[in-house]
């Protein structure tokens, strides 16, 4: 399946690693926005799998001089999103529903989180007019655990809504 996420990050397929990644987290920090100011890199970007990361840097540091709650929260969210949207049908619009994070205990240095779907929850996603799906996601900093914990609940409808007759 191919949609107009997919056709772009296949664009940067020929390039080397490193500037794809650097590439391609400029073209999505355009479409949105709040990413591109946040700084995250795109590491990984497949329908099974998506992969984001942020460096602890002054613009997303917390008072502690950590990675702050909510960009903890806005990498996990861009994770999970971008692995559903790898999947929807183009006349489909993706929506977070449940968004929840636990902070367990403080991080150390930069953050990287880890989306993936099963085939079962993919042929779901491209198949269905509407529904959700619980996308598994993994959060760690740089000592390689996992500091916090992330349930993101994603719901997919058309992009048109049917009118009422």
């Amino acid at each position: 399946m191919s949609n107009q996420l997919s056709r772009t990050a296949a664009l940067f397929d020929p390039l080397p690693a490193g500037m794809r990644q650097w590439a391609l987290s400029k073209v999505l920090g355009r479409v949105v926005p709040y990413i591109g100011t946040s700084g995250l890199r795109f590491e990984e970007l497949s329908a099974q799998r998506v992969v984001v990361s942020v460096r602890n840097r002054r613009k997303v540091r917390n008072h502690i001089h950590n990675v702050h709650a909510a960009a903890m929260a806005l990498l996990a969210e861009t994770a999970t999103g971008f692995c559903v949207s790898m999947n929807l049908p183009d006349d489909k619009l993706p929506l977070i529903k449940t968004l929840k994070v636990d902070y367990l205990k403080r991080t150390q240095g930069d953050m990287r989180a880890v989306a993936s779907l099963t085939p079962q929850q993919i042929d779901q996603i491209r198949s269905q007019d509407k529904g959700e799906v619980t996308v598994p996601v993994a959060i760690t900093d740089a000592s390689g655990t996992e500091p916090i914990v992330a349930e993101m609940i994603w719901a997919w409808v058309p992009k048109q809504r049917s009118q009422a007759r």
